[in-house]
């Protein structure tokens, strides 16, 4: 066998099993941990990954090395004869041909694996070879000169067979989001056409991480040459809209992608009473949704909101409950019906008075503490649903909210997007959600929130719908193990020692945990369910920019007074639209009325903006100019005496 390397080793004390071997090298060989070995003998090939290793020489105690020179430390270079030194080396089968039958590893000859080793031995050829490829490039295999691309499953990462997945690792060191911006890239290049469209969506939790996704990044020559060997285009996404909430003003986004150059591909995501009703039980506090104020928000959803619900107790005409402000003019009129006339008592059409006031009370205000997303005046702007594109990426930017609104986001877009692909009008056939800060929204521990229901059954019912959950956080332990366990590949970047030490870790050996320990940046750990043991492997800079580079080239814009914000979001719709007749048109008014004649605008697209805007506004009718009326003339007033009147 050329190019062997070194020996399979077993004594009775450590004999080779079928699933672990031992084999020894010279101390010049180039090997290490993680490294992806072959044995073949007795007319068997097995595969293996190094997880352990150790150095011995001829000695039986550390005193015999004192001892041979003298206790001096530099006379080792000068000893009489150079000790004999090996290096023994722990291994983990991944694989045995043939699978069948099943024996402990001969003793052979071991070889470090090649390019088509690798793909053997990490079974990636029963997937990225024929008619049916389906292999999804997620880095290279580097050791002892071979650079091998490693492949995903498609059909294991996207489903149906198992899908999801989860990276792990210390903030800013184990590039989670980076290895997550790479991997979208790569779906998206890779996944087979035949298998349908595919598109994502990502939350963007902290600063600008995913807010220029469409930006190219510059990178060195040794990323371009880890993209070319992947086969892969080094090259940013081309589809991709960033939705985001006001700020409190109305008119500002929250977003830091504000940028003049890229505020055409930034979008206002403003929702309704309509759009969070059915999601009351994440924005009221949990004690609040009894079976009482639960039947009452079914009532509400059922039958007034979006409705013409008629009550003649309450009033002649009938009821058109689209807003907030609606819904609080309803609520006045029982509450009149119940108090103010008397006749009422307690109890309108089975709900308690006190139920009432409760359901009132905390609905009224959900426009004040979710500000910028939520509108009380009715006009919405939403996600393209039914009309999501292929290979698109969708940016929802709730880093600068509060966690009430985050809250709101998560819940109604994941029950959105699952209503749609179980309809299959959704637009696409796979859509991948992107998540960070997993510890936060699906702790381990703590009660349970409509948000961590949300996640755990994405994890686990979402790969028939085409539904993938691609998650990240910095401590795997403290996630709710039903979430991450339905991830059907996992992903470890750079770990801290105490988060290794847990039970969780205990598959892992010594060496690969102090290994992970300190990992460089761009290299991961990856398990797969076709790889029997976990690979190392380093992936690409992604070709897009980081949030902290898409900052320094595009800093964000200050935020601009109310009439200037109004102008430049006519002018998204006309350019020529004049600033002074804008000015004109709003001065006076109250800003509630013109964010409402904004937003229908935007929800319009009419083809004269400007004028369909100034509609939209109230009638002002001015004031005809009058006599004053006769009045009583003064009187003369006399000076000499002080006592007189004026």
């Amino acid at each position: 066998m050329a190019g062997i390397i070194g020996r399979v080793v077993a004594t009775e004390m450590a004999p080779s099993t079928p699933h672990a071997f031992r084999f020894w090298t010279p101390p010049e060989v180039a090997i290490g941990i993680g490294s992806i070995v072959r044995v073949e003998a007795e007319e068997r090939v097995i595969f293996g990954v190094v997880t352990e290793a150790f150095a011995y020489a001829d000695l039986a105690r550390p005193l015999d090395a004192v001892i041979g020179v003298d206790g001096d430390p530099s006379g080792a270079a000068v000893e009489p004869t150079q000790r004999a030194e090996i290096r023994l080396w722990h291994a983990a089968v991944l694989r045995q041909l043939p699978d069948e039958p099943m024996q402990p590893v001969p003793f052979g000859g071991v070889t470090l694996a090649d390019d088509a080793d690798v793909r053997v031995a990490l079974r990636m050829d029963s997937y990225t070879e024929g008619e049916d490829a389906r292999g999804i490039p997620v880095g290279l295999y580097a050791a002892g000169g071979t650079a091998a691309p490693v492949y995903l499953d498609a059909d294991f990462l996207l489903g149906p067979e198992a899908a999801h997945l989860n990276i792990t690792g210390v903030s800013g060191l184990a590039t989670k989001t980076s290895a997550i911006t790479f991997l979208l890239q790569s779906l998206f290049q890779s996944f087979p056409a035949a298998k349908g469209s595919v598109a994502a969506l990502c939350f963007n939790v902290k600063g600008p991480d995913l807010c220029f996704l469409d930006q190219p990044a510059v990178l060195d020559a040794r990323d371009l040459a880890l993209w070319q060997r992947l086969g892969l285009a080094a090259s940013p996404f081309n589809d991709v809209t960033v939705f985001a909430p006001y700020k409190a003003d109305g008119v500002n986004l929250n977003t830091l992608r504000s940028h003049p150059d890229l505020t055409d591909r930034v979008e206002p995501l403003v929702w309704g009473l309509r759009e969070i009703l059915d999601y009351t039980e994440v924005v009221l506090n949990r004690d609040d949704v009894d079976a009482k104020a639960g039947g009452l928000i079914d009532f509400l959803a059922d039958r007034v909101v979006g409705k013409r619900f008629e009550a003649a107790e309450l009033r002649d005409a009938p009821f058109e409950v689209e807003t907030f402000a609606d819904l609080d003019e309803f609520f006045r009129a029982i509450f009149d019906y119940l108090e103010v006339s008397g006749r009422g008592g307690d109890v309108w059409r089975t709900h308690h008075v006190a139920t009432i006031r409760k359901i009132r009370n905390r609905l009224g205000n959900v426009a004040t503490r979710s500000k910028g997303l939520v509108t009380d005046d009715g006009v919405a702007n939403d996600l393209p649903w039914g009309s999501f594109r292929d290979r698109s990426v969708t940016v929802i930017d709730v880093a600068g909210v509060d966690p009430l609104a985050q809250d709101l986001v998560f819940a109604r877009v994941i029950s959105r997007l699952r209503e749609h692909l179980e309809r299959r009008d959704l637009g696409v056939d796979h859509v991948v959600v992107f998540v960070d800060e997993l510890n936060k929204y699906a702790p381990a521990d703590g009660h349970e929130t409509y948000v961590k229901r949300m996640l755990l059954d994405l994890s686990e019912r979402g790969r028939y719908l085409g539904l993938v959950l691609f998650s990240a956080q910095q401590f795997r332990s403290q996630v709710l193990r039903r979430v991450v366990g339905n991830a059907g590949t996992t992903v470890y970047g750079r770990m801290d020692g105490d988060e290794l030490a847990l039970p969780g870790y205990s598959t892992l050996s010594p060496a690969v945990k102090a290994k992970l320990a300190a990992l460089p940046k761009g290299e991961l750990l990856l398990r797969h369910p076709h790889f029997t043991q976990p690979v190392f492997v380093r992936f690409p800079r992604p070709a897009s920019l980081s949030g902290r580079e898409g900052v320094e080239r595009f800093p964000p814009a200050a935020d601009v007074a109310f009439a200037e914000a109004v102008i430049q979001r006519l002018r998204r719709f006309d350019p020529s639209i004049a600033g002074d007749a804008v000015r004109a048109a709003i001065d006076g008014r109250p800003e509630a009325e013109v964010r409402r004649a904004l937003g229908l605008v935007a929800r319009r697209q009419p083809d004269d903006p400007f004028g369909f805007f100034r509609g939209c506004l109230r009638r002002v009718i001015s004031a005809e100019p009058r006599d004053p009326p006769p009045g009583i003339p003064p009187l003369t007033h006399d000076e000499s005496d002080p006592f007189a009147p004026y």
